[in-house]
C-alpha cells in the first residue's frame, strides 16, 4: 500500500470488510476507497463509512443498508459460483436503490482476453439501456478488452507487480 501511494495511485480498491478496516486504519487518507468484493448486509454499515463507491451491490438486504453509490453487480455469465443479479433482476434493484451509478460484471477466467469481450459489451448495453453511465469491468487479465468496451473502472492487482 505504501508503494501505491508513493506512486501516486489515487484510488484503491478492497475485496473484504475487514482487511478494509484493517488497510483504512493504516492508510486512511492516503486514499479514496472503493470496495470490490461481495457485499453481505452486515458488511454494507462498513463499506459505507470507509468507502465512496461499492462496486458489488448485489441484493436487496445489502442495499437497504448501504448509505453511498453504488454499482449493481450483474452475473452475466449465469455461474452459479459468481455473485451477481441476474439481468432480468436488474430492474428490480435498480428501482430500490437511489444512488446507482453503473454496472459491474465478472466473465468466466478465461485464458484468452478476447473471450471476455462479449460478457463486456453485453455489460456496456445493459447500462445504456438503463441510463447508467459506470461500468466496473476488466482485471489484470483483460482491462485492455474491457477498456475497449467502455470500462469506467478496471480492477487491476497483479498486473501493478509484474516486471
Amino acid at each position: 500500500m505504501a508503494a501505491l501511494a508513493e506512486a501516486g495511485v489515487e484510488v484503491v480498491g478492497e475485496n473484504r470488510a475487514q482487511d478494509l478496516q484493517a488497510k483504512h486504519r493504516v492508510y486512511g487518507d492516503a486514499f479514496r476507497w472503493h470496495f470490490i468484493g461481495h457485499l453481505q448486509s452486515r458488511k454494507a454499515p462498513v463499506v459505507s463509512e470507509l468507502c465512496e463507491l461499492c462496486h458489488s451491490l448485489s441484493s436487496e438486504s445489502a442495499a437497504r443498508k448501504l448509505t453511498i453509490p453504488a454499482l449493481v453487480e450483474v452475473n452475466l455469465s449465469g455461474e452459479p459460483t459468481k455473485s451477481g443479479v441476474p439481468p432480468a433482476d436488474l430492474p428490480a434493484l435498480l428501482e430500490l436503490y437511489p444512488d446507482f451509478r453503473g454496472l459491474m460484471t465478472m466473465p468466466p477466467a478465461v485464458e484468452d482476453p478476447e473471450s471476455s469481450r462479449p460478457y463486456f459489451r453485453r455489460l456496456r448495453e445493459l447500462a445504456e439501456r438503463h441510463g447508467l453511465r459506470e461500468l466496473s469491468m476488466g482485471t489484470s487479465q483483460d482491462y485492455l478488452v474491457a477498456a475497449a468496451e467502455g470500462a469506467t473502472y478496471v480492477r487491476v492487482g497483479a498486473v501493478l507487480w509484474q516486471r
